[in-house]
């Protein structure tokens, strides 16, 4: 045809067809260059080498388990109290221990691969997810192979360094979780909030009066008292945080129990977030809305603090408040459900 061209070129057997600037090129035209000749490493010619090279992977393994055993005397050595330059030191040295321990292994790992396991290059036919029984016992005899060229079982130093590493790698964490302490139980139905308790600012401690909070307003509220704690003060925080949130009292949404809860459209809600036990702490005043800020969780504040969205799975625990006779206000009593995550509770 007059707006084509054929151009051959024996020596490459490649085939050019020109139709509308459009180039073809015949499938077997370019043939496949093969895997590029192996090359040997030192530790595959010289036994100095790759007894060095097992024994670097050795170091790595048994760096591994200084690291952990690290970890675990410095969560002990360095004890988190209120000062937070003991939290600063409590993390950086636990921090540094579990890097190691990690590091550790997969450096080690990493090493034994490029240096002492075979690094010949291979390709293989795809096949069918489960072979036929033949299949499956070559599949058992190239295990064994790799066994034996990687040296797994024949190398002791490795083998026994690595085990030694993964026993002692998850001992940190195991210590960390253990000490979170047993189960719960009914401990989060209990809080420092009783009967009388006055309402206070945190982390002054100082009692509110039910005359300062204005319309619209929020505090972060403690009970009084708690401040001056000297053992288990953030575990007790932790567990009795208040939101102090005044609105219009039209707008409250309350059922005959809780009509008594509040005290002139001033309500107090936990600070804890029922999903996961984050702190609730954003608040919309014109939807009157409280966000978690971790998972977006939305809690209606004069409703109860229903949830109108996100992953929550319960209202906001509210803290039944009055005031006294010098018009401080007070708690009802403690808070009637436990506060924090549902799955406490299951």
């Amino acid at each position: 045809m007059s707006d084509k061209k054929l151009v051959k070129a024996s020596s490459a057997e490649v085939e050019h067809e020109y139709s509308g600037g459009l180039a073809v090129v015949a499938p077997d035209a370019v043939k496949n260059p093969g895997l590029e000749p192996h090359r040997l490493r030192m530790t595959d010619k010289s036994v100095k080498h790759e007894k060095a090279a097992a024994r670097q992977v050795s170091y790595m393994f048994f760096a591994s388990v200084v690291g952990s055993v690290f970890a675990m005397w410095a969560y002990f050595a360095f004890p988190i109290t209120e000062d937070l330059a003991t939290v600063r030191a409590n993390t950086l040295y636990l921090g540094l221990g579990l890097t190691l321990g990690l590091m550790g292994i997969g450096i080690g790992a990493v090493h034994w691969a490029k240096t002492l396991m075979p690094d010949a290059e291979v390709s293989e036919d795809r096949h069918p997810a489960r072979g036929s029984e033949e299949v499956r016992a070559k599949a058992v005899e190239i295990i064994k192979l790799a066994n034996s060229e990687s040296g797994f079982s024949r190398r002791k130093l490795i083998r026994r360094s690595m085990y030694g590493a993964l026993a002692f790698f998850p001992l940190p964490a195991v210590i960390l979780f253990g000490d979170l302490g047993p189960n719960p139980g009914d401990t989060l139905r209990h809080t420092m909030w009783k009967k009388g308790t006055r309402l206070a600012l945190d982390p002054t401690g100082v009692p509110i009066k039910a005359a300062d909070i204005t319309l619209g307003s929020v505090f972060h509220v403690i009970p009084e008292g708690l401040a001056e704690l000297k053992k288990h003060k953030l575990e007790e925080k932790a567990k009795a945080a208040v939101l102090l949130i005044r609105l219009n009292p039209a707008d409250l949404i309350e059922s005959e129990e809780r009509k008594t809860w509040s005290y002139d459209g001033i309500v107090a809600y936990s600070k804890i977030c029922t999903h996961v036990g984050c702190p609730v702490a954003l608040y919309e005043q014109l939807t009157h809305n409280l966000l978690c800020p971790c998972h977006q969780s939305t809690f209606d504040v004069t409703d109860a603090c229903k949830v109108v969205f996100g992953p929550a799975a319960r209202p906001l625990p509210q803290l039944p408040i009055t005031v006294d006779a010098e018009g401080y206000l007070i708690a009802q009593s403690d808070f009637t459900e436990p506060v924090g995550p549902s799955f406490w509770e299951r």
